[in-house]
């Protein structure tokens, strides 16, 4: 696609100098985007021809002065047709570093990713969770992987990032990682948050992900009979962790909570509710909404197994519950 620029002088009124000089200024305009150059040079207004966009008349200052936007004049097309000879992008901050001489610093991806994940786990409790922590480091890994996997490389410059690269990176979860669909999508997006957050920064003038089709499918989960549970409920593993990692299972059952909030119940989220009964009184942390749950008999019966387990008495957990990656192995 061909941009569109046009060129502009014209004087500033709003900076003139004491003595009354107009500041002349150069404004280039590329595809709707403006930006504004100083020529240093100045001039009284009565001299200046608006509809020109130079000065009156064939003074020796009007000469020298007009000659010398000429020369800025070729040099915004010289820099457009180096920029084209070289394949760069132009955008309007990108051609005016190029037009001024100023060398972009080139931002690398890794560092970048390094550096959400660093505020994201500050940020712990407050904003977000240790386990969506978790998964950016995962994706994270999952990108320098593939960097090294496909290119041979480190890192590469986020401006390097395009769809191509982000559809090569979903093809390379779902061959070489092995991962299904919606794991995939998760990783693929995670990974788009910090593209899409360069582009808000104006590090990159194009979203690769605006042509990105990824989507997560809807899993028909099964679930358990009243007969299967309860052949879980009564079953007795010969390790002590299993049995642990049983007994979490039939709490989560009965109380319809996730792995992540009974993890973090203590013994003070039990309480008396206005039936006189005891209820756990929590918060979801995937909805982020309170929950109120009455506390039945066998999630009871649980809670008194493991009262006096060092995990609980020391951590003031009311459950020993083990971490995600060993409930799931």
């Amino acid at each position: 696609m061909k941009n569109r620029i046009s060129i502009l002088f014209y004087t500033k009124s709003a900076k003139a100098l004491k003595n009354g000089l107009l500041p002349i200024y150069l404004r280039i305009t590329i595809d709707g985007v403006r930006v504004e150059v100083s020529t240093s040079k100045y001039i009284e207004k009565s001299k200046w021809s608006v509809e020109a966009g130079k000065i009156k008349g064939n003074s020796e200052e009007a000469r020298t002065i007009n000659s010398y936007l000429d020369v800025l004049r070729n040099k915004v097309y010289e820099t457009e047709k180096l920029m084209i000879i070289n394949n760069q992008e132009i955008f309007a901050n990108s051609f005016k570093n190029k037009f001024m001489g100023v060398e972009e610093k080139q931002r690398m991806l890794i560092p970048i990713f390094q550096e959400h994940n660093k505020r994201m786990e500050v940020l712990i409790d407050k904003e977000y969770t240790l386990n969506t922590h978790k998964r950016y480091e995962t994706s994270l890994s999952h990108i320098q992987d593939f960097i090294k996997y496909k290119y041979s490389l480190n890192d590469i410059p986020i401006k390097e990032v395009n769809l191509a690269f982000v559809n090569d990176f979903d093809f390379y979860l779902r061959t070489i990682r092995n991962c299904n669909n919606n794991s995939t999508i998760k990783y693929v997006r995670n990974f788009g948050k910090i593209i899409k957050s360069c582009y808000a920064n104006e590090w990159i003038y194009r979203d690769p992900f605006l042509n990105y089709r990824g989507k997560v499918k809807e899993v028909d989960r099964e679930f358990l009979s009243k007969e299967e549970i309860n052949s879980i409920y009564i079953k007795e593993f010969s390790t002590a962790r299993l049995n642990q990692v049983k007994d979490a299972f039939i709490f989560c059952c009965f109380t319809g909570l996730a792995y992540i909030d009974i993890f973090q119940l203590k013994k003070s989220n039990v309480e008396i509710g206005i039936d006189g009964g005891k209820w756990i009184f929590t918060h979801r942390q995937k909805t982020d909404t309170p929950s109120r749950i009455p506390l039945l008999e066998i999630p009871e019966e649980i809670i008194q197994k493991y009262a006096n387990h060092r995990q609980c008495v020391n951590e003031d957990k009311l459950l020993p519950i083990l971490s995600n990656q060993k409930m799931n192995s």
